[in-house]
């Protein structure tokens, strides 16, 4: 083919790329109203955080957003009804990384995030720390380690419940620190707290945000926050990772995920929507206060930091030998 007859077939070619029909249903994209699925109780952080999206989407969308509480089953019941909806941008799921230690903690889950999910956008972040009760001769991560060498077997952890981040935070304290801990779990996180302060159990990693009232007014000891950096409430209180265990990063995180299939133009204007939103320096600045960090990634990005995370809970899960309750 000679240069200017290319030239021409090229441009034709480009011509008819942009005229490509996009699916009717993504063309006209919300017209009615669309629900965040939340698999966790009301009054969660997960929950707290749907309905802010909640109420700040419809400006971005025109369409109202209403959120839907269906616990259960640890996470189960709700995702797998996200699932099963249609692929259409109407129904979301909103998830945190219980999602993805779940992967490998419950095999036996009626759904698979990489084969029934696509990824719409991060949420955001936040630290827990380890505090322990004041009768606790440690106050530094070293001092931790010593004394769990020193008692084998007699220095134990609190946590809300097998697989969730407050447990896998305490196994990956374990595990990079080649030092044991007992482990005690609730149902839920409200005895464990009651149980730390009572002096019932000796030590917690728990939310920022729950805890740092309690170490301010004495009633627990904060020996270390699990971010990469200092958290903004508690500037004074060292990392994990800065306090002999180098790398060492545990979070709660939360996202949005929508059935396979979703068209990709649906699945991008969700996103720019949310990244929009968390943008905001208010909403930054407010969630700084409650010690949680805006998140803000394309489509592509939060899948791979999806599937980075499976992979990292999954090694230390068969590592560590850890089972569902």
């Amino acid at each position: 083919m000679k240069r200017p007859q290319f030239l021409r077939w090229l441009a034709a070619s480009a011509c008819a790329a942009t005229l490509l029909p996009v699916p009717a249903a993504a063309q006209t994209w919300p017209a009615r109203p669309i629900r965040i699925i939340v698999p966790f109780a009301a009054g969660g952080s997960a929950d707290v955080y749907a309905r802010f999206l909640a109420q700040r989407l419809p400006d971005l969308l025109g369409q109202p957003v209403v959120v839907e509480n269906r616990p259960g089953a640890g996470a189960v019941i709700g995702t797998e009804a996200v699932a099963k909806s249609p692929a259409d941008g109407y129904t979301l799921l909103l998830m945190s990384n219980t999602h993805t230690v779940n992967e490998t903690l419950v095999p036996n889950r009626p759904y698979n995030l990489t084969r029934d999910f696509v990824a719409v956008a991060p949420i955001n972040y936040a630290d827990l720390i380890l505090a322990a009760h004041p009768s606790v001769p440690a106050n530094n991560v070293r001092e931790v380690l010593k004394l769990a060498k020193e008692r084998p077997g007699k220095l134990n952890y609190a946590s809300s419940g097998t697989g969730t981040p407050y447990h896998m935070a305490g196994e990956l304290f374990k595990s990079m620190s080649s030092t044991y801990l007992v482990h005690i779990p609730y149902k839920g996180s409200s005895g464990a707290r009651t149980d730390l302060l009572g002096g019932q159990v000796d030590l917690m990693f728990d939310a920022v945000t729950t805890m740092v009232e309690q170490v301010k007014s004495g009633k627990v000891k904060a020996i270390a926050t699990t971010g990469k950096q200092r958290s903004v409430v508690l500037p004074d209180v060292p990392t994990v990772h800065e306090s002999g265990i180098p790398n060492y990063e545990a979070t709660i995180w939360l996202g949005l995920l929508a059935p396979k299939g979703t068209p990709a133009p649906v699945v991008n204007r969700l996103n720019e929507a949310v990244s929009k939103i968390v943008s905001q320096p208010d909403v930054q600045q407010g969630w700084a206060k409650q010690g949680a960090t805006a998140m803000v990634m394309n489509p592509q990005a939060f899948d791979k930091y999806v599937h980075e995370d499976i992979e990292k809970w999954a090694k230390l899960i068969k590592a560590a030998h850890i089972k569902a309750d």
